[in-house]
């Protein structure tokens, strides 16, 4: 019988002694421009029944992920984080999604027994409570796939946010990845505030010898 995501929380609690198992992904490492959006989630085990659907939001329809948003949302503890492309820039996209996971996480900082299991390879510098890292996390862990929902639809609400602001480039299509369009756009009307100079294809516009 193959595990389930809610097995494997169930199994990462024993196995780390944890009453509670925090499961934290994040959204938009990869885009030209937006935040970074990090979430910390906690599905109560008698809850867990409730979420069957849940899973990695990349393998969901964007219709399935809005549902599951909504039901999420309206239902379990979470914690959102963001940090912004000017923090980008300033640290780097890695220190700025550790940033945003722990501005999510913050919300369970007293929470006693509770584990936090980050998506990816690595642990996230400076999170005050215990952790683990677990790759592939969100497909195999129901708390970090619960994450992973939240905020990659939180951040497309954002981007949707900044396409009225910055009419033009696009933003509610791509959600700031550097497509065809996007570039265009780039091209044609110079880099936002909201978009990441340190990324070479925006730095590149403003300055041909840049180098990331």
């Amino acid at each position: 019988m193959p595990t389930t995501l809610q097995d494997f929380d169930k199994k990462q609690a024993i196995r780390l002694e944890a009453n509670f198992i925090v499961g934290i992904d994040e959204a938009g490492r990869g885009p030209l421009a937006g935040p970074v959006v990090a979430c910390a989630c906690f599905i109560p085990p008698a809850m867990a029944s409730n979420f069957t659907e849940v899973n990695d939001s990349k393998k969901l329809s964007e219709k399935k992920r809005e549902m599951l948003f909504q039901k999420l949302v309206g239902s379990v503890p979470y914690g959102i984080g963001f940090a912004s492309a000017a923090e980008i820039d300033r640290l780097n996209i890695l220190q700025a999604t550790f940033l945003a996971m722990r501005r999510a996480a913050y919300k369970f900082s007293n929470l006693p027994d509770s584990v936090a299991l980050i998506d990816g390879p690595y642990p996230a510098a400076g999170l005050t409570m215990r952790q683990t890292p677990v790759v592939d996390g969100d497909a195999k862990s129901l708390a970090i796939a619960a994450a992973s929902i939240i905020a990659k639809v939180t951040r497309d609400h954002y981007m949707n946010i900044l396409d009225r602001l910055y009419p033009g480039y696009g933003f509610a299509g791509h959600k700031g990845y550097g497509t065809a369009k996007h570039m265009q756009a780039l091209r044609a009307l110079g880099p936002c505030r909201e978009h990441r100079r340190s990324f070479a294809p925006v730095g590149k516009l403003l300055n041909p010898s840049f180098l990331p």
